[in-house]
């Protein structure tokens, strides 16, 4: 929104000029279901006789008194800044506001559970929304006290990031007042508070300096029978072992909530202290082993952040990977080396790093280390950039410089920073002095430099097929055209009883456009030769012409689940990139899949499968690729293990995948029980699921979806049936999802997002066409009208890629071409959503080649 921004050289100037001590925070959450009141007293030491501002988003600013003297708010409050001048050495400053809550899962959020009414809120802070909550320094290295003050109804529980006190009741016994000791110095975008009717159950734990850790799991009171908390202290406790012997460092807060809470935009958030996750961690009928795979290592990720992020924060949000990146690689490994789930490195290299190169690849691709100009910036910054390439190249660091190196040198970085602020080379220093090594050279490469590397094998072999030559060519894109060293892995890979089995391997370095691999002259060639074999390097990798026909044929008879991993990302990069036909990586798919035993990789397979089948095939051969799929999906579920993993995401994918008369009828016969699968739970997550796909297929009708909703008036329900509404066809009902979306602003974040996941994917795509105009024309009003999380989704979610045309691809070029004046981070949207129409258009033609 205008005048919600805040520049980096702002905040440099400001923080030259001021330095925080102490908040005192009073909310008030009686006020009704519209406002609360907050009154902040802030204490700060600044440059006498200089002039700076605060940062507040309210809809009333009652009082402004700054060191004994009044401020008109009318003269001083604009936009999202109150103006502070003639400050003196050390001030004292007072502002009383009523603020808004939010449905946007921004500031403070509000939430009306449909099953019994009651009420719930949450904070979410980051990036910059602490200051739609109480007037604040909104910026990381302005870190202080927080002493939270909350008045809220009687009955409620209210959590923050100190030890809950005992509440004092007030005359009447309608409300109650929580105060809470002050917190340590941190910033403010972790500070949390999560207030209303929550059930919880407490548990604890003895950490390696003898301190009891008190622990709690939250939810809502609908959702309470189905949380097994048991389960999630039992990877808490796993984490806080491990992370406290590896880092050498005891936790640094006085407790650990845990908050499941309704409507989360993110995955989980790093609260100091009061972690909040989405709702959907809460499963209350069957997921995937991919999905409670990915819930452990999110608990694993927050909890990594108490330390990398929490106690030592970022100066500023160019550096926000030193967070987010860290907590992914720790995570990933720790879930493997402390958890059940010890396949995580091939999780990660099915996901993250399928994420980290799609992201890498996008004309809005950036160094690890990335130029953050303002606020804008740092928010579309959360990408796979951020979190999953960092994420790699820490594993590769951690390599480079040894593992157990790499822990002692970010064990002194928590000890020499704690509850401070840091950049880049505060870490590079002390992972210098552990492991002996200069790694300038490495961040000045890898982190601060952008682009994804292309690994391809060399190979001429004589007339008994033993290798001559063996080379590893390198390439760049021609506009990131850095050659970076790698270290990885070569395996080659043969035929034994059906299987196909690793019969040699060697570790090799990897830099400049060709490197000679002498120690594999002489070997035979194998069916398979699999670079960056282990997953050390972060590359694309391609399959030489005999390697690709193997793993077409034959994917499912190798045994190392990693190794199947990288050929199936292989196929998919090449498939992407124009270098495969589109109907041999379906092929290769349906010819897989059915014998795959990792969750994830089944999962991202699945999610790629349909891409492909939508938007990258030949367009006068889709029909039939897209039935083709979805039939191959079918056979392939009526194959597979009663209640195994496979059979309820091979389910979700045919139905996903359905495209014709009697694919739906299929549909329509496992939603109403006439056909049962044995092992299949037709539960009411899946029948949701069953009901979208109806709806996409016109097989529904509205009344349908309200009875559907009747029978499970939910959070989860109220989602599903806007999914679904919006799924249906005919121009009557596009219209009705468009405004709902674009128009209105009623919409709760998660019911909008998930009314565009139904919009975008229809059954007959030619019914978007007339939306691409008014989605062009509606861009810049959307951006400047809603909050960033909710134009996010809308221009995201509502731009009509499915149509994946020349037209459209040329009508985004003209609005980026006439709106070149628009913010950065709006144009970053609409140019990623260009960049995948363009990926799909040159998939396309290489798939027509085929029929040539």
């Amino acid at each position: 929104m205008p005048g919600e921004n805040l520049t980096r050289v702002e905040a440099e100037e400001r923080r030259a000029l001021v330095d925080t001590r102490g908040y005192e925070i009073a909310l008030d959450l009686t006020k009704g279901p519209e406002v609360f009141g907050s009154r902040s007293v802030v204490r700060f030491d600044a440059t006498p006789g200089s002039t700076t501002f605060i940062d507040l988003i309210a809809r009333e600013v009652r009082e402004v008194t700054l060191n004994g003297r009044e401020l008109s708010p009318a003269e001083v409050f604009a936009d999202s800044r109150i103006v502070l001048d003639q400050l003196e050495e050390s001030n004292e400053l007072v502002v009383d506001a009523d603020c808004e809550y939010t449905n946007s899962g921004e500031g403070l959020h509000r939430f009306v559970d449909p099953v019994d009414d009651e009420v719930y809120l949450y904070t979410q802070f980051e990036v910059p929304d602490s200051r739609r909550v109480f007037a604040v320094f909104e910026q990381p290295d302005l870190k202080a006290t927080f002493q939270f003050t909350v008045t809220a109804p009687r009955g409620w529980k209210v959590v923050s990031n100190q030890p809950a006190p005992e509440p004092i009741s007030h005359e009447g016994g309608e409300s109650e007042t929580w105060g809470f000791e002050p917190t340590p110095r941190i910033s403010s975008y972790i500070t949390a508070i999560v207030a209303g009717p929550y059930e919880e159950v407490r548990d604890e734990l003895v950490n390696n300096e003898g301190r009891t850790i008190p622990l709690g799991v939250f939810a809502r009171k609908s959702l309470w029978e189905y949380l097994d908390a048991d389960y999630i202290f039992e990877k808490t406790k796993q984490g806080f072992a491990y992370y406290e012997e590896k880092f050498g460092v005891p936790y640094p807060f006085a407790k650990y909530d845990q908050l499941f809470v309704p409507e989360f935009n993110a995955g989980a958030m790093e609260n100091a202290g009061c972690v909040t996750f989405t709702e959907t961690y809460i499963f209350r009928g069957n997921v995937s082993d991919a999905v409670k795979e990915r819930r452990v290592v999110t608990i694993l990720h927050e909890l990594a952040h108490m330390w990398f992020g929490d106690l030592v924060t970022m100066k500023w949000w160019n550096d926000l990977w030193l967070n987010e990146s860290f907590a992914e690689w720790a995570s990933t490994i720790a879930t493997a080396e402390a958890t059940e789930w010890t396949g995580a490195w091939t999780t990660f290299n099915a996901m993250e790093k399928t994420w980290a190169y799609k992201q890498d690849q996008l004309p809005s691709t950036h160094p690890v280390v990335a130029t953050i100009n303002d606020l804008d910036d740092v928010q579309v910054n959360f990408d796979g950039i951020t979190y999953a390439k960092g994420g790699s190249l820490l594993k590769q660091l951690a390599a480079y410089v040894g593992i157990d190196e790499f822990f002692a040198g970010v064990g002194a970085y928590f000890r020499a920073h704690a509850y401070q602020n840091t950049t880049l080379n505060d870490l590079l220093v002390e992972l210098e002095a552990t492991s002996g090594r200069d790694l300038s050279a490495w961040s000045a490469k890898w982190l601060e430099t952008a682009g994804v590397n292309t690994l391809s094998p060399v190979i001429d072999t004589d007339v008994d097929d033993k290798i001559r030559r063996f080379a590893v060519m390198q390439t760049a894109p021609s506009d990131y055209p850095t050659i970076r060293p790698h270290r990885m892995g070569i395996g080659f890979y043969d035929l034994e009883g059906g299987s196909l089995v690793r019969t040699h391997a060697i570790e090799v370095d990897i830099d400049g456009d060709l490197t000679e691999i002498p120690d594999l002259v002489g070997v035979r060639r194998p069916a398979l030769v699999l670079l960056n074999d282990g997953d050390l390097a972060y590359a694309k990798i391609r399959l030489d012409a005999p390697s690709l026909e193997t793993a077409i044929t034959h994917i499912a008879a190798i045994e190392d689940p990693l190794a199947r991993s990288l050929v199936w990302g292989a196929a998919w990069d090449m498939t992407r990139d124009g270098e495969m036909a589109t109907r041999d990586y379906l092929d290769l798919v349906l010819a897989g899949i059915g014998t795959e035993t990792e969750s994830t990789t089944i999962r991202t397979t699945l999610a790629q499968a349909r891409l492909a089948a939508n938007d990258y095939v030949a367009r006068d051969t889709r029909s039939a690729q897209r039935a083709k799929l979805a039939d191959g999906l079918w056979n392939l579920l009526l194959g597979s293990a009663p209640g195994s993993d496979l059979q309820l995401q091979l389910a979700s994918a045919y139905a996903a995948a359905a495209s014709t008369p009697a694919q739906w009828e299929r549909v329509k016969t496992l939603k109403n029980r006439s056909v049962t699968i044995p092992g299949l739970d037709v539960d009411t997550d899946l029948e949701w699921e069953l009901l979208v796909s109806l709806a996409n297929g016109g097989l529904v009708a509205s009344a349908d979806i309200d009875r559907a909703l009747e029978a499970d008036n939910t959070a989860t329900g109220g989602e599903m049936a806007a999914r679904a509404r919006a799924a249906l066809p005919g121009a009557e009902n596009k219209e009705a999802a468009w405004t709902s979306v674009v128009d209105r602003t009623d919409l709760p974040n998660t019911v909008l997002r998930a009314a565009t996941v139904g919009f975008r994917n229809a059954a007959n795509v030619d019914e978007l066409a007339p939306y691409a105009e008014r989605y062009f024309a509606s861009a810049t009003r959307v951006w400047n009208e809603r909050t960033f999380q909710i134009a996010s989704y809308i221009l995201e979610g509502m731009y009509p890629a499915s149509l994946a045309s020349v037209e459209l691809r040329d009508a985004t070029r003209q609005w980026l071409r006439d709106n070149a004046e628009e913010p950065a981070a709006l144009r970053r949207i609409i140019a990623e959503n260009l960049a995948g129409v363009e990926r799909a258009l040159a998939a396309q033609s290489r798939d027509a080649e085929e029929d040539d």
